[in-house]
């Protein structure tokens, strides 16, 4: 494949309006399933070598595919090897913590893969579309939306850089995704959950809701790719109109970042090789 992961990266100030929606790969399917034998093998070199795990974080507005996404790219690594997170509106205990406590609590230990589906970062998107939700937090400062200004977002933001830095340095790859789908996709996608009975299920009005607040989300998503992609905490901007090249790319980049750090399973002690000859001699008289 011709795909370079620093195509899709944000290194310098980004416009979403600039960003492709659409990349189409025709043997997309076929070349994904090579991959993801790959994956698999570097996630047993992780594991074995025990030295750093692995954060994806996954963003991306209402039917972007990220589900899916998951199931396919992940099909083939040892299920004992990934963990998924899913966050939803905060419970009552994770209210009564600060806002990055209940996603350090879920960060994958060395060796495995940690998958946020929807992250940390929905409390410098969600909560700046929607204030209100902020309150709940009960932040001695905050009195009211009145007190929610850029500067407030921004700071939040830096604390999550802060976070993801300590992260970094302590073992942990972080790798972000924002899956990039267009307006007009996203409608056909919400009209063939209604249309098709068996996806009806999939459907909220609160979708359309969020879809009316599409110009603020866009808004949000492209101030917080440009104030949090660093060197140790990378955004890749991901077309996500076409699905399976969509989870194409993020495979090729997710082998292509991994394959620096060069994994390798642990060489067993020049006393035990000298005894593998007798181990085998012992189990074969058996």
């Amino acid at each position: 494949m011709k795909m370079d992961s620093e195509n899709y990266k944000v290194t310098s100030v980004i416009n979403l309006k600039d960003l492709a929606t659409e990349e189409v790969v025709s043997d997309a399917k076929k070349t994904l399933k090579k991959l993801r034998r790959k994956l698999s093998e570097i996630q047993n070199a992780m594991y074995a070598e025990g030295k750093y795990g692995l954060l994806i974080c996954l963003q991306g507005m209402d039917t972007s595919g990220k589900d899916s996404l998951i199931r396919e790219v992940f099909k083939d690594v040892n299920v004992s090897g990934v963990e998924v997170h899913s966050f939803k509106v905060p419970t009552e205990l994770e209210l009564k913590h600060d806002f990055m406590w209940r996603h350090y609590i879920a960060l994958p230990p060395k060796g495995k893969i940690g998958i946020f589906n929807r992250t940390h970062y929905e409390n410098v998107l969600v909560t700046r579309v929607h204030p209100e939700y902020i309150l709940g937090e009960n932040i001695p400062d905050v009195k009211s939306v009145d007190d929610l200004d850029d500067a407030f977002y921004h700071n939040r933001m830096e604390r999550i850089n802060q976070f993801e830095n300590h992260l970094a340095t302590n073992g942990t790859i972080i790798l972000k995704f924002f899956l990039n789908l267009s307006k007009d996709e996203q409608k056909s996608r919400l009209l063939r959950r209604l249309n098709i009975q068996e996806k009806n299920w999939k459907f909220s009005d609160a979708d359309l809701k969020e879809r009316k607040l599409w110009d603020k989300y866009m808004f949000c998503y492209e101030d917080l790719l440009n104030k949090t992609s660093t060197e140790k905490a990378p955004w890749f901007v991901v077309p996500a109109n076409d699905k399976p090249t969509a989870r194409l790319i993020l495979a090729n980049i997710l082998i292509k970042e991994l394959k620096k750090y060069d994994f390798k399973e642990p060489s067993l002690s020049p006393k035990l090789l000298e005894q593998l000859d007798g181990f085998k001699a012992q189990l074969n008289n058996e």
